[in-house]
Parts: structure tokens; sequence; C-alpha cells
């Protein structure tokens, strides 16, 4: 069974909780190397299982706008935690707004089928965004 706790970015269990990922090799190649940020204006996102982090999805409110990035799901339930993750978002009742997601191009799917659209296209990511 999956579980989803919600954290502030700054909240020292998201440190302990998220670490040990974030730091991972393996972890940072599926984000295409590129390191997670996370800060006073940062909610975060976190699946957990028996066997621990599965995986997370920070969401920025940057200018008045919540967006999604550089989030990780566990390969073996990758599909199952992201839509979980998305469904915890999504139903959070802070955010009325427009949410913006910056999604790996092998995700896509997954966001399209919790009905997000592409409004921009790249080689590894789109831009997606779902209206509220």
């Amino acid at each position: 069974m999956i579980t989803i706790l919600k954290l502030n970015g700054t909240d020292p269990q998201l440190y302990q909780l998220v670490a040990p990922l974030v730091m991972s090799p393996p972890v940072l190649r599926f984000n295409h190397n590129y390191p997670f940020k996370t800060g006073k204006n940062y909610i975060w996102y976190i699946a957990s299982s028996q066997e621990g982090v599965v995986g997370f999805m920070p969401m920025e409110n940057r200018s008045g706008k919540q967006i999604i990035n550089n989030y990780y799901a566990k390969s073996l339930n990758g599909e199952e935690i992201l839509s979980l993750l998305l469904d915890h978002i999504t139903a959070d009742t802070e955010y009325k707004g427009p949410l913006l997601a910056i999604v790996q191009t092998i995700h896509q799917d997954i966001f399209a089928r919790k009905n997000f659209k592409t409004i921009q296209q790249w080689k590894l990511y789109a831009k997606m965004e779902l209206t509220r």
C-alpha cells in the first residue's frame, strides 16, 4: 500500500525522507542529471510504502502559479506512483488556479490521462497544463 505525505519545502522531515534518493546517482540519472531543488515556496508530496520512499513530486508556487518539476517515481510501479501523486495534488483544495508541469516525455501519457494538456514540446520534456 502506498501512502502520500505532504510537507513544506523546508520541513526537516523532508530532508530525512528524500535525501537518500535525491543524492542517489540512479535517481539523478532519471532526472537527466539535473539537481533537485526546494525552498520555502515548495510543497512536496511524498509517496511511501513498506520499503520506504518510492516517489515524490515537488510543487513550486512561483508568482502565483503552481509548477510541478523534477519529480521521481521508482520504476517498478512508476505509473501507479505518479498517478497517486497527481491525484493528491489535484485534489488539494489549497490550489485553485492552473497547474503547470514540466514532464519527462516518457510520462506525458500519464499526465494526459489526468487531463493535463501539452502546451510546449521539447526533446526530453513537455510543458503541460491542467486548468481547474
